[in-house]
């Protein structure tokens, strides 16, 4: 396709990011955009902090963003009103708090011509401050933190996955299979993208296309995150009717043994699976710690919490699928997508 036929729609739905979102949306206007006219449409959850006023400074002097409100407050929702009304053959989601390289979009580019993907995206890098972010940050790049997540690992290989965050989207795919599910507070890219791979629509993950995002900054706030992609990955379950992965279920499996073993020594008074499991774990978590350390993932005086942020993000997402089973009990016949506010007629008519 001809780079001046060419329009981009950039959707960021967000709530409260007043901190982080004039350099979101700044990096998106640094991209090269040479021949290429774009959007950038703003679906702000209602904030109560400085938000919209950081975000109508920057409407001030760029008339191409465009600010909406989600009165549902979340990504869902504010996604799908977003996507009724963007024009783009490309659509590329943004969140408050990331921010995009400077060649991110030309990159996403290049790959779409090289590829018959669908989508295409690329390696996150985790942007911390302080000893506990750089420790959540650490164990959110190791395989032992968060499994085999492609787009979190250091990327050296172009290759087609399962799922990735911040991808660029053909615009034909929402026309297929629809919207985010509103359903999901959480997990709704994760679902959606599950959705691609059940009709055939290809994700191809690229080394060149980078994004930053700032991770949590504190074990209470990692705790809070993970438990609720536990708790609603338990909807993509029944929804997908499958795993995209079986590193989604790991950790409810953890949690069950961690807890039947509890229940032995409590009960039974046997206590020597339990102090041989927990001694198993911990050589485990230390372990990989040192070996981020090693590997340059973590440079810092964070080393002795990584452990930590293991075992809260195995115990909060264990934990949340479980509370997510018991609490979505009823819901195994229940596979609608529920895709509201995203308004299919309008997306048709909207398109460039």
């Amino acid at each position: 396709m001809n780079n001046y036929n060419l329009f981009i729609s950039y959707i960021m739905p967000i709530r409260n990011e007043s901190q982080h979102i004039d350099r979101a949306i700044n990096s998106i206007l640094r991209q090269n955009h040479v021949g290429i006219d774009f959007e950038i449409i703003v679906a702000d959850g209602m904030s109560t902090d400085n938000t919209r006023k950081v975000i109508q400074e920057l409407m001030a002097s760029e008339e191409r963003i465009k600010l909406i409100d989600n009165p549902e407050k979340i990504v869902s929702s504010g996604f799908n009103r977003a996507l009724s009304i963007s024009k783009g053959y490309y659509i590329i989601r943004l969140d408050g708090h990331a921010f995009l390289s400077y060649d991110f979009l030309r990159n996403c580019l290049a790959q779409f011509k090289q590829t018959n993907a669908d989508c295409v995206g690329g390696p996150i890098k985790n942007i911390s401050k302080g000893i506990i972010s750089c420790a959540i940050a650490s164990a959110l790049q190791s395989k032992f933190g968060v499994g085999n997540v492609s787009f979190r690992d250091n990327v050296n290989s172009a290759r087609y996955v399962d799922t990735l965050a911040f991808g660029a989207y053909n615009r034909h795919v929402f026309e297929k299979i629809g919207g985010y599910d509103i359903e999901l507070v959480r997990n709704q890219d994760d679902e959606f993208n599950y959705r691609m791979n059940q009709n055939n629509l290809k994700i191809w993950m690229h080394p060149s296309i980078k994004s930053y995002y700032y991770n949590q900054s504190s074990i209470c706030g990692l705790f809070k995150q993970y438990f609720s992609y536990g708790l609603f990955k338990v909807r993509v379950f029944q929804k997908r009717r499958g795993l995209a992965s079986k590193r989604h279920i790991i950790p409810f499996l953890f949690v069950i043994f961690y807890g039947f073993l509890i229940f032995l020594h409590i009960v039974f008074g046997v206590a020597t699976p339990l102090i041989f499991f927990s001694i198993l774990y911990s050589i485990l978590c230390f372990s990989f710690a040192t070996y981020n350390y090693y590997k340059g993932l973590n440079r810092s005086l964070s080393l002795p919490f990584i452990p930590l942020c293991f075992l809260t993000l195995h115990i909060s997402y264990g934990f949340g699928t479980l509370i997510g089973f018991i609490v979505y009990f009823n819901k195994w016949g229940d596979r609608n997508l529920k895709d509201q506010h995203f308004n299919r007629e309008k997306f048709v008519r909207s398109a460039k």
